[in-house]
């Protein structure tokens, strides 16, 4: 019999403690942000009824990205591959009772079957924010300002990323009449627009030549050049500069410039795959040519709520993914060290095991994290062990320091020793937590201060 592979699944990572303290860090800053904003956290079940991403998704996501199986009651469910549906599932049951408006996120886990490639997984997870019941372009101001704050909240300045604007009402009106396309034609153009930055030039005219069909393809080529020319509003075509929708996003600008967003554009080519987007829409790139990719995006749609049975509800969300967050703050050497959410490695000297443990129990009780070493080893082995594993302290317990109740702690980043009564190691514990700012920075670890 062959030995089982010790590999995870295809798409999907083994989180070792390491890796859980970026994610983590990643996560709380998350937190930190949307809970200024007034955000207040949700879940939904892993599972859903498949039909709730049929209506409204998109058939690719149905049919060729979801984890779907028929459960032994006979139905067909999904594991989640996006949160949107669910969250407007959650909006409809209590329509008549939520506060508007609602402003909630959450940091959820999901599944998409996808070819693994840098940056996408077919396990993931996301911050999920969405505000419902808010019309107008301060909603989507609030959003983007939102998104702006998390990345300036690790680290990056302005000119690591940019914001990329559209609307998909000025792409509906661009489609159906600056390009002249039916529907089949225009669902069809948007998907290759939004794949323009991913294949060659004369791969996009080839396909483009293909939507319009040899007869209507000159002119409708020279059309879209016109378009992809359009570096900023004022550039588009008058027949869609002068329509309301470019009034809207000109609106937007403006509240976003009042809220200190400087490294926002306009962008004609932005589609956002989604189909349940019905108004804004945006996308966060990385400005850095090792990842110049989106990073995030997200849009106002308008319809999931109704699907539900209940009065619709417009929302505005966004969702940023943990992988490329990671990969964001690897690729511009933001990622601070990260240590041990223990605090002390308690190293045994001698026979002084019972009264070790009774001291990590006391310290324990004062809300300091207490690893306690009883494996009896040399203790430059256990204090490479502290090492090893990025606990900040290392406690010396033996007879002379349960006798004097003074004890010995070692910062093993620094190297230097001092000599402190328990109550002090308490103390010392927690003014560290201090400065570390809950582990989101790099921390001072001189306890002599």
């Amino acid at each position: 019999m062959s030995s089982l592979s010790s590999e995870p699944y295809k798409g999907a990572r083994d989180w070792y403690p390491e890796d859980m303290r970026v994610r983590n860090y990643i996560f709380r800053t998350w937190r930190k942000i949307v809970k200024g904003y007034g955000y207040e956290a949700y879940d939904t079940p892993l599972l859903e009824p498949i039909d709730i991403y049929a209506a409204k998704s998109g058939q690719e996501l149905v049919t060729e990205q979801t984890y779907q199986f028929i459960d032994r009651g006979e139905r067909r469910v999904a594991i989640r591959p996006e949160m949107t549906p669910s969250v407007s599932r959650m909006i409809a049951n209590r329509v008549q009772e939520i506060p508007f408006p609602a402003r909630w996120y959450s940091i959820a886990q999901f599944m998409r079957y996808e070819r693994p490639q840098r940056g996408r997984e077919r396990e993931f997870w996301q911050l999920n924010c969405d505000v419902f019941g808010l019309d107008g372009a301060l909603a989507e101001a609030e959003v983007i300002t939102m998104g702006v704050d998390i990345m300036r909240a690790f680290g990056a300045t302005d000119d690591m990323f940019v914001v990329r604007i559209n609307n998909r009402k000025i792409i509906d009106y661009m489609m159906a009449h600056y390009l002249g396309l039916d529907a089949v034609q225009a669902q069809l153009m948007m998907k290759l627009f939004d794949r323009k930055n991913k294949i060659a030039p004369e791969s996009f005219r080839d396909q483009a030549i293909d939507i319009y069909g040899p007869e209507a393809a000159a002119t409708g080529l020279q059309r879209i050049a016109q378009l992809l020319a359009a570096k900023t509003m004022a550039d588009l075509p008058e027949s869609i500069r002068d329509s309301e929708p470019v009034r809207e996003i000109q609106e937007l600008f403006t509240y976003l410039e009042r809220a200190g967003v400087r490294n926002a554009t306009f962008d004609i080519t932005l589609m956002r795959g989604l189909d349940y987007y019905t108004g804004t829409v945006f996308e966060f790139f990385d400005t850095h040519p090792e990842n110049n990719r989106s990073l995030f995006g997200g849009g106002r749609y308008s319809g999931l709520v109704g699907l539900f049975g209940a009065e619709p509800v417009t929302a505005v969300g966004f969702a940023p993914g943990l992988t490329m967050m990671q990969l964001f703050l690897e690729t511009h050497n933001l990622l601070p060290r990260l240590y041990s959410s223990t605090d002390v490695y308690m190293i045994v000297i001698g026979e002084s095991l019972r009264g070790a443990m009774l001291v990590a129990k006391e310290l324990r009780a004062e809300g300091v994290n207490v690893e306690l070493d009883f494996t009896d080893r040399k203790i430059d082995k256990q204090l490479k062990t502290a090492d090893k594993k990025g606990i900040p302290y290392v406690m010396f317990v033996g007879e002379t320091e349960l006798k004097s109740e003074v004890f010995t702690i070692k910062n093993i980043i620094t190297g230097t020793e001092q000599k402190f009564s328990l109550e002090r190691v308490v103390s010392a514990v927690k003014d560290h937590r201090i400065k570390r700012s809950s582990e989101d920075e790099e921390f001072d670890l001189d306890i002599a201060a």
